[in-house]
């Protein structure tokens, strides 16, 4: 898989500079869809509205039916395409014949408890999304998604985001998280992982939450 990546490479198909202005989002549908489109019939799709997990063979609102899985991300956004994957990830095989997975959605405006919940269930793919935004060479923010007028504490949120990606490197990576995590190493040049890989500002202050 890593030969063939620098094949694609060689060919000019994926060349890439690492940094962020340079992260573009044809590099990583190519990426993505090399190393799962034939396995698990999925595709990373660039999408003209919000992020939506369509599987194959369904119908649903503007989606047109088609024979692959598709996770359509917002807008041509390299950011929203790493949060997506991250969900499809986490997500098991069961639940890729579902729309969105077959979550429940709270839209942006929950209310504290909403939000409460809202975090706990979001604490494993965001830290999934920082390890393969490390593996990128890209810069990862932690998402609270609300707009509503309550107090979000965003560092205890990264406190929780970060211990986990504590356990990940501790006890290993999903088959098909380190799959990505290797195929993106191979295009972007990265080095292997570490804890200091996942430094953030006010990661000190944790002991205080």
């Amino acid at each position: 898989m890593q030969d063939d990546l620098k094949d694609l490479l060689a060919n000019n198909l994926l060349a890439n500079d690492v940094s962020d202005e340079q992260h573009q989002y044809q590099d990583l549908i190519a990426v993505f869809n090399h190393t799962f489109s034939s396995e698990f019939n999925t595709r990373l799709v660039k999408g003209d509205d919000e992020p939506i997990y369509m599987p194959a063979n369904t119908d649903f609102e503007q989606y047109v039916s088609c024979a692959y899985h598709r996770i359509i991300f917002a807008h041509g956004f390299f950011a929203s395409g790493m949060h997506e994957i991250s969900h499809w990830l986490v997500a098991g095989l069961a639940r890729h014949q579902l729309v969105d997975f077959g979550y429940w959605y709270i839209a942006d405006g929950r209310n504290a408890q909403q939000q409460a919940e809202f975090e706990k269930v979001e604490i494993v793919p965001q830290a999934i999304e920082w390890i393969i935004c490390v593996t990128a060479g890209f810069t990862f923010r932690v998402s609270a998604d609300n707009l509503a007028d309550i107090v979000i504490d965003r560092l205890a949120f990264q406190h929780k985001i970060h211990k986990q990606v504590q356990t990940y490197l501790a006890n290993g990576l999903s088959t098909r998280t380190q799959a990505l995590v290797n195929a993106l190493q191979a295009f972007y040049n990265t080095k292997p992982l570490t804890l200091a890989d996942f430094d953030y500002r006010g990661m000190y202050e944790c002991e205080a939450v």
